[in-house]
């Protein structure tokens, strides 16, 4: 008998995933001259595509030039060359499997030295006590720069179609820009997209209606979605709820649940909520509860690294099983699962006291497991995160003098 793991999935847009695993979104920070993606990229994503998994979603693409996640980000907009975009989903759809692109606006997570624009739904910072001064001071956006940034993922999604993806993912989880308009912690406009959850969720529904509007009926497009933010006061489990019940008519094709924000990582296996805290799926406990009036078919990311975890987080009606961490680490899992292999070594959390720091820390380290992936080495899951740490301030210092450069030049930003 075939598991479940190892079954299709139909999506309402026709689309069908060869299997329930997914290699979730992982933010590489590996673009190449220009902001586009290159041979780092296509070898790393040629490796995951050979691992079995059903389902690849690529890291961060920006939407917007001018404001990005750090300085080595991809950006797909109306002036970027597309070929390069073609490349990557050659490679990443060379397996057989599914790839998506996860489209993105950080809004007020940049930060303090990157040029471009720092905005956000309002004027409130991240608020990250002694680290707090990485980040930007963020702008109130106007109803011109909200309207421009829906139409910005609008361009993104329909290019990145043409560039040969099967999908979308918009990025509404983890503190982002998507993510800050739901958050009443950061939201506290007066206007239309303030106050209740309608108002705070009205850009995201706008976002996807302009999305699935630019593309076609049979390109999947689905949602990154908090199941909470673990802030007290913020986006909970009843906001999920309700914003997914917002989606559905909207011909939204999977919602992914993870949680955290830079203020509080839960994502990255440390959450400000102790009951969710080091085990393996972080955010299940949610999700069960979510998935009981979901009229939309769920994925759930966070600390899924071995098959007994996965099946249940499968039998609780998730309907698709995210992985990112344990994917860098050993990228043919999916594969060594349908044989009854695990995988020979596992990542576990930075537990640094300094939880900002831990959380860096934890990214660095995995963004280094990528980087050995592109370069056709094996992974070292026993790196230490000081090491891969300091190793990724070097490479992001490199990178942030070449993307200061290419936007004054090509792009004729001045820098800030």
């Amino acid at each position: 008998m075939i598991s479940e793991l190892f079954s299709p999935l139909a999506l309402r847009s026709g689309q069908v995933l060869g299997n329930r695993i997914a290699k979730a979104a992982m933010e590489e920070n590996m673009a190449g001259a220009g902001q586009l993606p290159d041979e780092e990229l296509f070898t790393l994503y040629r490796r995951w595509a050979a691992g079995g998994t059903g389902l690849l979603i690529t890291g961060n693409v920006m939407v917007h030039a001018e404001a990005l996640t750090g300085p080595a980000g991809v950006v797909l907009d109306e002036r970027a060359p597309l070929e390069p975009f073609v490349e990557w989903a050659r490679a990443g759809k060379s397996g057989g499997g599914a790839l998506w692109m996860q489209i993105n606006h950080p809004g007020r997570q940049v930060t303090s030295d990157m040029p471009g624009v720092v905005w956000g739904p309002s004027d409130v910072g991240v608020s990250l006590g002694r680290h707090s001064s990485r980040f930007g001071s963020p702008t109130a956006m106007t109803a011109r720069q909200i309207a421009d940034t829906v139409t910005r993922f609008a361009v993104t999604a329909h290019r990145a179609e043409g560039a040969g993806f099967d999908g979308v993912e918009i990025h509404a989880a983890h503190g982002y820009l998507l993510s800050q308009f739901l958050s009443p912690l950061v939201n506290n406009r007066t206007d239309r997209w303030g106050g209740s959850l309608e108002n705070r969720a009205r850009m995201l529904l706008d976002v996807v209606r302009a999305v699935r509007a630019a593309v076609s009926p049979s390109f999947a497009v689905a949602v990154k979605l908090n199941s909470a933010d673990f802030q007290r006061g913020g986006f909970d489990a009843d906001d999920a709820r309700q914003v997914i019940g917002m989606l559905e008519p909207l011909g939204v094709d999977l919602v992914e649940l993870s949680g955290g924000s830079y203020e509080s990582p839960a994502m990255t296996g440390r959450p400000a909520d102790d009951r969710t805290q080091a085990r393996e799926a972080y955010f299940l406990d949610l999700a069960e509860d979510l998935v009981r009036t979901s009229p939309l078919p769920l994925m759930l990311t966070g600390g899924i690294t071995r098959r007994a975890t996965a099946e249940r987080v499968l039998d609780s009606g998730v309907a698709v099983v995210g992985m990112g961490t344990a994917l860098a680490v050993t990228p043919d899992l999916p594969d060594r699962w349908r044989e009854r292999r695990e995988a020979d070594r596992v990542m576990g959390p930075v537990t640094w006291s300094d939880k900002a720091l831990a959380s860096a820390a934890g990214m660095a380290r995995v963004r280094y497991q990528m980087r050995r992936l592109a370069r056709g080495a094996a992974p070292r899951p026993g790196t230490h995160p000081a090491f891969a740490l300091i190793s990724e301030l070097r490479r992001q210092r490199v990178a942030l003098r070449g993307y200061r450069a290419w936007l004054a030049e090509e792009r004729g930003v001045p820098v800030r």
